[in-house]
């Protein structure tokens, strides 16, 4: 019987380089031998540490040929797995496309694992110094310069695809996380909180169909296009007081959702305006079925009621603002909402901000005084009463 090894691995100096390389055994015993890409001696040895990490984990096959694929490939690959429908929303895909054209041009060549924060930066900078290209039948022409929100599109779908990279073990860790974006978005991600006020005025000068959608999402939470458009009748459960999702953004989104008694209700108006159709919402325009836009009654009923324009996504986060704000746990409403990741919640709990500074109004900064001079007078008729 053979005597066990002192050292699974070990780094070393190899004759003609000053780069350290690395020696180590596979899970079948076979003795690797590859450099660490650097000349410090401790992290060559944290490189060694991961490489025997990631075999005792059995992912040291992925782990080694993460670092042999290019960025160009990556791209290929996710579009074509992780963002065509029926994964994610054909309006999603074609961002992604428009998005990896300009990535890959600028990292196509690089290999993933190489990728790093400072890189990024810089392409957003060079990005955020082009202009708009139009094709015309004499060439291209360019316009003004690229919107802030446009390159930051970019950057969410680099993200998001080195994200599925690092959750694969392709990568370590995603070097976005490392970026700073450099220049300040105006308000961006920032969902508008409606009040209950402005919720009636909206519902005043909006349709029965629109007024409907309206209550739904504020007690529900549903997702508009993805989740309550499609919605047929064979879903409900009023009785229950529930509505059945079979299809969503994310598997977490596929549940039943309970119902509150105004959601109950503004559903059975629209069971009353949809009679001969086996949707809620149904439209005679569209092959689907159902209605697939709200832009314009949208647009038009906030202009009848005078108020700002804000997305109608944001009726969701004002649902979730809410119960928050009557103090139900950050878990619960995450669960609520069905999002896999508590993190998203973050951007709806922003809107706490607002609900503060609402309150700051009410402030009474004479209570106070106006407490002392109760009890002075109160002193001063119980002292005149004896006399």
């Amino acid at each position: 019987m053979a005597r066990p090894r002192k050292h699974d691995g070990a780094v070393y100096k190899r004759s003609g380089t000053r780069i350290l390389w690395m020696s180590y055994l596979d899970r079948d015993g076979k003795r690797i031998r590859e450099s660490t890409l650097t000349q410090d001696w401790q992290e060559a040895n944290k490189k060694l540490r991961e490489r025997l990490h990631a075999r005792d984990d059995k992912f040291l096959d992925i782990v080694r040929r993460g670092e042999q694929i290019e960025f160009g490939e990556w791209v290929d690959f996710f579009l074509e797995n992780y963002s065509k429908p029926p994964l994610r929303a054909a309006k999603t895909h074609d961002v992604n496309m428009r998005a990896t054209k300009h990535l890959k041009s600028a990292f196509r060549s690089r290999k993933l694992a190489d990728l790093n924060a400072d890189e990024i930066e810089v392409y957003l900078r060079i990005r955020l110094r082009d202009r708009v290209r139009v094709k015309t039948a004499s060439g291209f022409i360019e316009r003004q310069e690229l919107k802030p929100a446009t390159v930051h599109q970019e950057l969410r779908v680099l993200r998001r695809m080195l994200n599925v990279a690092v959750r694969k073990k392709l990568l370590r860790s995603n070097p976005c996380a490392g970026v700073e974006f450099p220049v300040t978005l105006k308000g961006l991600f920032r969902p508008h909180y409606v009040s209950w006020s402005e919720q009636r005025k909206i519902e005043i000068h909006a349709p029965e169909y629109l007024r409907n959608i309206v209550r739904i999402i504020t007690e529900t939470g549903l997702r508009v296009y993805k989740e309550l458009m499609p919605v047929k009748k064979e879903q409900l459960d009023l009785e229950n007081a529930v509505v059945w999702i079979p299809d969503s953004k994310t598997p977490n989104g596929v549940a039943e959702v309970p119902l509150t008694p105004l959601a109950v209700e503004a559903f059975r108006d629209q069971l009353r305006l949809s009679p001969c159709s086996p949707y809620l919402f149904p439209s005679d325009e569209n092959p689907s079925g159902h209605q697939k836009t709200l832009k314009t009654v949208w647009q038009a009923t906030l202009r009848r009621a005078k108020i700002p324009y804000f997305r109608i996504y944001d009726l969701r986060s004002t649902y979730a603002t809410r119960l928050s704000a009557g103090g139900v746990a950050d878990e619960w409403v995450t669960q609520l909402l069905r999002q896999g990741d508590a993190k998203v919640f973050k951007k709806y709990s922003q809107m706490k901000l607002q609900m503060k500074r609402e309150a700051l109004f009410k402030l009474n900064r004479q209570a106070n005084e106006e407490n002392i001079g109760l009890t002075q007078r109160g002193s001063t008729d119980g002292v005149l009463a004896q006399f």
